[in-house]
């Protein structure tokens, strides 16, 4: 009978243990969710410029509430890039993408004015890049994902008058670090 309250009480301590890491992981994941839609909305979606580093990469930084959020890119069309997040000086997020220009139908810059208007309708749900769906006049904005914030890979177009004219692979999600 000692035994099995033993048991029991070892078990009921594992159980409460289990719920306490989940807690605090899903108040960590809406912390990070939170944070991205705040880095995002201020950084590459605002259409300021972005900070030139030596090696010709291009560069957005937003810090706050203990988190760090870098966008690094180099090349025009195509290019390669990458975000990261760090909290508490370790790194605890990133996504890599490979975008272009797919015709030459409509001016880059009107494409590029379009994605920042579009990724400025963020979700919590998916902070990854835009919305499911956007559209405005002739453009239409089309992002097509698979995961959560811990784990993504998707694909995000841009139409105009129904036809591609940009397109953006990006995979990414959670990292843990010794």
């Amino acid at each position: 009978m000692e035994e099995e309250r033993k048991t029991l009480q070892r078990d009921v301590r594992t159980t409460s243990m289990k719920i306490r890491q989940n807690a605090n992981n899903q108040e960590a994941q809406m912390e990070l969710k939170q944070f991205l839609i705040h880095a995002k909305l201020n950084s590459y979606s605002t259409g300021k410029e972005s900070l030139k580093l030596p090696d010709g990469r291009k560069e957005f930084r937003v810090e706050a509430d203990g988190f760090t959020y870098q966008d690094q890119y180099i090349g025009e069309n195509p290019f390669v890039g990458q975000e990261i997040v760090w909290h508490a000086g370790q790194v605890v997020w990133g996504m890599n993408f490979y975008g272009r220009v797919v015709s030459d139908i409509v001016p880059a810059e009107q494409i590029y004015t379009f994605l920042q208007k579009a990724m400025r309708q963020i979700k919590e749900e998916r902070p990854f890049r835009g919305p499911d769906t956007f559209n405005e006049h002739d453009f239409a904005y089309c992002d097509e994902s698979q995961g959560t914030v811990e784990g993504f890979m998707g694909v995000e177009r841009i139409l105009y008058q129904g036809q591609e004219v940009y397109r953006l692979d990006y995979h990414g999600g959670s990292v843990t670090t010794v």
